[in-house]
C-alpha cells in the first residue's frame, strides 16, 4: 500500500480515537479489550525505518498520541492497512 494512503488512513483513525478519548473522558477504557498499540520501537521495526524518519512522518502528519512522554500508535491501523 502507498504510504501516503496508509499515512492518511492513520491518521483517520488516530483522530478518531482521540476524539473518543476525549469524549470518554473519565471511563476506564478507551480502546477496545483486545486493542494494542504500538510505540516507537515497534513501528520502527514493522516498517524498516529509523526514530528519526517515524518523527519526519509524524510531523508530516502520521497521527500518534502520548502516554506520559512515550509515543504510541494503534496497532490495529496497521494490521488492516499493511
Amino acid at each position: 500500500m502507498d504510504i501516503e494512503k496508509w499515512m492518511q488512513q492513520i491518521s483517520s483513525d488516530v483522530r478518531q480515537i482521540l476524539r473518543n478519548q476525549k469524549a470518554l473522558n473519565g471511563e476506564k477504557e478507551v480502546f477496545g479489550k483486545d486493542e494494542k498499540i504500538l510505540d516507537n520501537q515497534d513501528l520502527s521495526r514493522i516498517l524498516k525505518v529509523s526514530y528519526r524518519t517515524l518523527d519526519r512522518y509524524r510531523r508530516k502528519g502520521l497521527p500518534f498520541f502520548k502516554r506520559g512522554q512515550k509515543i504510541h500508535y494503534k496497532a490495529s491501523l496497521r494490521e488492516k492497512n499493511l
